[in-house]
Parts: C-alpha cells; sequence; structure tokens
C-alpha cells in the first residue's frame, strides 16, 4: 500500500538507543507493507482513497468499511485495516452491526475515522494521513494523540530521549521516516503538562516500506501507549 508524507531531517546525534544511534531520518507517512509488497500487489485504480477505523475506547467494537471485511477493534488491535473505497464517493461504516450516515473522503487520500456518540448517533473525527513525499526504503512511524483531555501529546524514546513527536495536537496524528531499527518508546500529554507517562512500548522489528502506528488514548493522567503495524485490504479487480 502507498502513501505520502513529509521529510524532516533529525540532527547528526538523534539516536533511537545507543546501538541506533542516528538511525532516524527525515519523514513522511508511505502507505505500504514491505517494499516487495509494492511491487507485486494488485493496485487500485486512479482515485481510490484508503480509509480506516481506530477505536481509542475499552469496549469492543464490531467494524465494516464499504466492501470491507468485518472486524473486531479491542485490546491491542485498535485499528482496522485500511479499507479501498472510491474517492469523492459516498461510502457506509457499520458499527457493531448498525449503519453510520454514509460518508465520503477526499480522491488519492488515506484517512482514519475516530467514532464517537453524539444525541445518540454514531459521528467521525477523520484525520488525515497523507501528505509529503515516500521513500520506500525506509520505515515510517506514525504517532496519533487520541487522549482525553489532552491538548498536545509527545513520544520520546525510553528511558531518557530524544524525543520523537514533541506538539501532536488532539486528534491529530504526525509521522516520520526512519531507517528500520529496534526501539523502546514512551509517551505523554504535553499539554496541558503532565508527569504521567505511558507504560515503555517496545518497537517491533521493521522491514523498508513497512507502516507503525502508535496511539496514545486513555486520560491525560493515565495515558496508554499502543502499538500496531499499519496494513491495506487486499484490492479485488
Amino acid at each position: 500500500m502507498k502513501a505520502v508524507f513529509s521529510l524532516n531531517r533529525l540532527s547528526a546525534g538523534l539516536a533511537l538507543s545507543t546501538a541506533a544511534a542516528c538511525a532516524l531520518m527525515t519523514s513522511v507517512p508511505v502507505h505500504a507493507e514491505g517494499a516487495l509488497a509494492q511491487l507485486y500487489a494488485a493496485r487500485p485504480p486512479a482515485g481510490s482513497s484508503f480509509v480506516r477505523l481506530v477505536n481509542p475506547e475499552g469496549a469492543a467494537l464490531k467494524v465494516k468499511i464499504a466492501d470491507g471485511p468485518v472486524q473486531t477493534l479491542s485490546g491491542t488491535k485498535i485499528a482496522s485495516t485500511y479499507a479501498i473505497v472510491k474517492g469523492d464517493t459516498p461510502f457506509v461504516v457499520e458499527i457493531d452491526g448498525k449503519r453510520a450516515a454514509p460518508m465520503q473522503v477526499a480522491r488519492d487520500s488515506f484517512n482514519t475515522l475516530v467514532p464517537r456518540r453524539e444525541a445518540g448517533k454514531v459521528v467521525f473525527t477523520v484525520i488525515d494521513d497523507g501528505g509529503g513525499s515516500q521513500d520506500a526504503l525506509k520505515a515510517e512511524l506514525r504517532f496519533y494523540n487520541l487522549s482525553s483531555g489532552c491538548a498536545s501529546a509527545r513520544l520520546d524514546v525510553a528511558p531518557s530521549g530524544p524525543t520523537l513527536f514533541p506538539n501532536v495536537a488532539a486528534h491529530a496524528s504526525a509521522a516520520r521516516a526512519i531507517n528500520p531499527v529496534s526501539a523502546k518508546l514512551t509517551a505523554a500529554c504535553a499539554q496541558p503538562q503532565s508527569q504521567a507517562a505511558s507504560q515503555v512500548l517496545t518497537l517491533p522489528a521493521l522491514q523498508p516500506g513497512d507502516h507503525y502506528s502508535l496511539f496514545l488514548i486513555g486520560a491525560a493522567a493515565k495515558p496508554v501507549l499502543r502499538g500496531q503495524a499499519s496494513a491495506t485490504d487486499t484490492y479485488k479487480q
């Protein structure tokens, strides 16, 4: 799967860990699961878009996006795969077997939907996962601030830095490309400033072209960091 993300050069001294010094490089989201997958996978037509749903709450949700499969989001699996939809065309999202109001997204875009209930109805916050250029030789990290009461969040290398994402607004995300390395990460609410940090999350071994999402959920005073590899539904010609 493919997408685009902006690159920002890190300083020469930036390190994920002692063994991975200077491994992080510039960044932007490239939505693909491995370089070989990009070469051989069937590609959707121009104008197609990619949509997934994230469940930041504790209760399990069964979700279905357009013609994608039914998926249960709970525990460590809080994000669905990206469904392939036709851009600028209405599609249906089902939550626990009930249809929400039809929605649509722009052509050639990547989007993450965060559901919430208003007046007994399910509505969605749409987070734009696009923008920038692509580098299939690197892996991508994308960090989402879905913590309640947290206006700005940060993601750090544990135990003592550096900070990879210093200021991610509520219901927003940021991304960077990295050389595939191993690292331990932690996240916290930066605004309002909180002494509470999430438990350490160990980044899995990533391959070039992989995309890994990190979600800060829970309350600002008790943050939780979840991680999950990104994946896209198979395009059926």
